[in-house]
């Protein structure tokens, strides 16, 4: 869903206009920025982008009808839109291999020849 049509279901819901939620649902979907399909939901939809979301946003905003809306439903609310649920970090990455870079940097022993 484009975040336009987020900020529609966010005013059914709540109130006020478009522009109130603009920001949180451009939040969630800079992702597709730097990886244009549906992969890049894996980023921030998700339980733990919903509260990264209220650290960056704060608890709640004031809508343009001048009621106090929590950042943290908007947010579920457009992962549920997109989703149809609230996934976990644990449900994307469960079957994710594991890669010998995630390791990081191998060391290795320095050997010093006295010879």
């Amino acid at each position: 869903m484009k975040p336009f049509l987020h900020g529609t279901v966010s005013v059914k819901k709540w109130g006020g206009k478009e522009e109130d939620y603009q920001k949180i649902h451009d939040w969630f979907d800079q992702t597709k920025a730097h990886f244009p399909d549906m992969r890049h939901r894996a980023i921030l939809h998700s339980s733990f982008g919903i509260f990264l979301c209220e650290q960056v946003f704060g608890e709640g905003i004031i809508n343009s009808d001048g009621k106090h809306v929590s950042v943290r439903d908007i947010a579920e609310q457009h992962v549920i839109d997109d989703m149809g649920r609230i996934p976990t970090i644990q449900d994307y990455l469960i079957e994710m291999p594991f890669y010998p870079w995630l390791g990081g940097t191998k060391k290795t022993k320095l050997k010093i020849n006295f010879d």
